[in-house]
């Protein structure tokens, strides 16, 4: 299993390994509408997805998964995951040079609550102002940017909409 988002921080799984891995071709970016967690359906806050990226490559953490689990992980994850998020088969890549097929979920264009690309300023507003069920969006925000950085990760969409959000913070 593959997370680049809350599933870095929050797991809510048991797992028997985790470690960092990488993705190719894919970017983070915060461009799924949350109608469930981070906002509301009249007022849908903004979370990460991945995009395709040709010469991109996202870094997030990998679970290995007790067998006798899978099944039960994953019907967790798939309410978890519902606003729009369905389940990919992908190349797992990690620092040793080994690689493992992994399952991880993407919002793609084109499900019912993708907000696509914007103007960082316009997503930092969004982020700013909505709350859900799960708390507030900038709290995801800031969970991410911080476990990125605890694990090493650069990743210059989620740091600068950080940078923004923080300053529309300090205005109000």
């Amino acid at each position: 299993m593959f997370g680049y988002g809350s599933l870095i921080w929050r797991p809510d799984f048991p797992y028997l390994e985790r470690q960092l891995a990488s993705i190719d071709g894919f970017a983070r970016r915060f461009w799924q509408g949350s109608h469930d967690h981070r906002g509301t359906p009249d007022a849908p806050g903004r979370v990460v997805t991945l995009v395709h990226e040709p010469s991109g490559a996202c870094t997030g953490m990998a679970y290995r998964l007790d067998d006798e689990i899978v099944q039960s992980t994953f019907e967790q994850l798939d309410h978890r995951e519902k606003n729009g998020y369905e389940r990919h088969e992908v190349l797992l890549q990690f620092a040793n040079q080994s690689e493992a097929t992994g399952l991880v979920y993407i919002a793609a264009e084109g499900n019912f609550a993708y907000a696509g690309e914007s103007h960082p300023d316009e997503i930092a507003q969004i982020i700013a102002m909505s709350h859900g069920p799960s708390g507030a969006n900038q709290e995801y925000l800031y969970e991410l940017a911080a476990a990125l950085r605890k694990l090493g990760i650069e990743d210059r969409h989620v740091f600068d909409l950080e940078v923004r959000v923080r300053k529309l913070a300090t205005r109000d």
